[in-house]
């Protein structure tokens, strides 16, 4: 960029004595402007009053466009054109924000501010005409690419022996109407003892028809090794897992099975109750757990005949977890990882209170996933080496137990 000597010792003059803040106000207006000259020259072929067999057309005048920068607003001059148009490429059209401000705005979004308290935040860096809900709804769409890139990722990079499925209900506005929406997550444990989110999904609710289509895109995109999935004990989840998991254990959540355990005993009995069932998980051996789940039934089956039934009924789902390595069981036996995992989305989503609508309310929860998915490839790996070799060997051995049931079922045809 090039300026004339008078002129810059004119713009000198006048920036003496002026605020820091005025200073670099003025010096990004006059660099962005002499930018787009350059390139409007570049594009008539000739500069102003050139007189060039290469011109195309002439100018014909500007236009205003104010651009908010870190340093405040300043005014810039667009050429017009008398044939065509002219836009500089610096500048983005309808967008009035420099691009760190840009960044600045996202990523406050991302970490639960509201729009009111973004427009204090973009004010005090300097814009004085602040901005509204509508261009931070705007700004933020542009991580609407980088979600998509996220959400669309391959999976076929490892196998995911756990995976984790839970829900979370935030308010969205559909239409005329305010409705709660379910945003579903998948999070998975890989074979080598890492965590990694592998979706995100936003629906009406937890229906069959929702869960089917989110696990089967999660197929599609290469999910594969699954042996165990958690998860609460929703029907409509439980069908999918078991139409699109076949051969994989289902582990119903504990701490939720829990929660609907003391809705079967009178409040005062409650504490009793639980006490009695947290002594199965207190074993380290597979057949003492079983052992104990069934003392503990027969135990409550005389005063407690309903939340006995219950126990029985969903033996085999809540013990899901002891055919699995023992330094496990404390991390695949219940939803708690991805419970917290929901926590943080809610808590960021509180702050908009309701969602104008099912996109804003997508990208908000996968930005927070996103941020987890990757502080998890940086941290220690969720289990360690050498229980990961022992589920490597409960694998080798499910497998080879799976081949020798048709093996079985041939001979005794034969014989």
């Amino acid at each position: 960029m090039t300026h004339d000597h008078s002129a810059l010792l004119t713009q000198l003059d006048q920036l003496k004595g002026a605020e820091i803040g005025t200073v670099f106000a003025e010096l990004i207006r006059a660099g962005l402007q002499a930018l787009i000259e350059a390139e409007a020259t570049e594009t008539l072929g000739a500069a102003r009053y050139e007189r060039s067999t290469d011109r195309t057309t002439h100018r014909n005048g500007h236009r205003t466009k104010t651009v908010a920068t870190t340093s405040g607003d300043v005014e810039l001059k667009i050429p017009k054109l008398r044939a065509g148009s002219f836009f500089p490429s610096l500048l983005q059209r309808r967008r009035r924000i420099d691009q760190a401000l840009h960044a600045v705005i996202m990523e406050a979004y991302v970490h639960g501010v509201s729009t009111r308290n973004v427009d204090d935040l973009v004010a005090a860096l300097g814009v004085e005409s602040g901005i509204s809900k509508s261009e931070v709804s705007r700004i933020c769409a542009g991580l609407d690419a980088e979600i998509a890139r996220f959400r669309d990722r391959t999976l076929t990079h490892t196998i995911f022996p756990y995976v984790f499925l839970d829900a979370t209900y935030c308010k969205v506005r559909v239409g005329a109407h305010v409705v709660s929406q379910a945003l579903v997550v998948a999070t998975g444990v890989s074979i080598d003892g890492g965590r990694e989110v592998l979706g995100t999904a936003v629906g009406d609710s937890e229906s069959f028809e929702f869960w089917r289509e989110f696990l089967v895109s999660l197929r599609n995109r290469g999910l594969s090794g699954v042996h165990l999935v958690i998860s609460d004990a929703h029907s409509g989840l439980k069908a999918a897992v078991a139409q699109q998991f076949t051969g994989a254990a289902w582990q119903r959540c504990r701490v939720h099975f829990m929660r609907n355990l003391q809705g079967a005993v009178g409040s005062k009995h409650v504490p009793a109750v639980m006490a009695a069932v947290k002594t199965i998980f207190v074993h380290t051996d597979p057949d003492e757990v079983a052992t104990q789940y069934d003392q503990v039934v027969e135990t409550l089956s005389g005063s407690f005949p309903k939340a006995a039934a219950m126990l029985t009924a969903a033996r085999h789902d809540v013990l899901a977890f002891a055919a699995f390595p023992r330094a496990h069981w404390s991390k695949i036996w219940s939803n708690n990882p991805i419970e917290r995992l929901n926590k943080e989305i809610k808590r960021r989503a509180d702050v908009v209170e309701i969602f104008p609508n099912s996109a804003a309310f997508l990208r908000l929860a996968t930005a927070v996933v996103i941020e987890q998915h990757d502080e998890w490839q940086v941290t220690r790996r969720y289990v360690s080496d050498v229980s990961m070799d022992e589920l490597r060997a409960v694998i080798v051995a499910k497998q080879h137990a799976a081949e020798a049931v048709p093996a079985l079922a041939e001979s005794v045809e034969i014989g």
